[in-house]
């Protein structure tokens, strides 16, 4: 993720606010161990230069919780990273022995209860995180590509800039068609709205 990417973010207009960057945790340490090449620092340092070119841009990231050798400071660590950094979405896993892999055979093997509560805590951060980015868009207006048609009859389904999946009430001939639509509801996964008068006249 080099300056000149970061770049391609403030200049290409076709780039939507909304960028999936990795970290895996917030440890130097594990960082080391996983054998990346990034510190939770330099990752820190990539978010600040992301937003303050594109301070619209919200970021989704993986997560991996207990690897070998993961102690409670090190999960703290990847704990402040979230607060730190907030993330609109984030797919977090506990970490499993592949057969063949280094971390595999390595000592300092973390007990299974203690990463399915580490694992707890941090899907419920990232979910806190998540529906406060979702509920900050009720009442606004979007952009919305519509793609499909929804499951109940009468609705549509499509994305808002920020791959939120959003429902209305509409026909399909808007899919395919991006138009503006004002968020009334945010639900578990997805998003409520109606489409602006505009748009059903036009």
């Amino acid at each position: 993720m080099d300056d000149a990417l970061i770049a391609a973010h403030r200049d290409l207009p076709e780039l939507m606010p909304y960028l999936h960057l990795p970290v895996q945790s917030g440890s130097d340490k594990i960082l080391r161990a996983m054998n990346r090449g990034h510190t939770a620092d330099d990752y820190r340092d990539i978010v600040r230069k992301l937003h303050a070119v594109r301070p619209d841009l919200a970021l989704s990231s993986d997560f991996i919780v207990g690897h070998p050798g993961e102690t409670d400071e090190d999960f703290e660590a990847t704990m402040q990273l979230v607060r730190d950094v907030t993330f609109a979405q984030a797919y977090s896993f506990k970490y499993s022995q592949r057969p063949g892999t280094p971390a595999a055979g390595a000592p300092l093997q973390v007990p299974e209860d203690v990463k399915d509560a580490r694992l707890q805590a941090l899907q419920a951060l990232l979910r806190e995180q998540q529906d406060a980015f979702n509920q900050s868009l009720v009442g606004q207006t979007v952009s919305v590509l519509f793609t499909s048609e929804g499951r109940k009859p009468g609705q549509i389904a499509g994305r808002t800039p920020w791959l939120q999946p959003v429902h209305v009430a509409g026909t399909p001939d808007l899919i395919g068609r991006e138009v503006p639509v004002r968020i009334t509801e945010r639900l578990t996964n997805s998003l409520n709205g109606i489409l602006e008068e505009e748009t059903v006249y036009a």
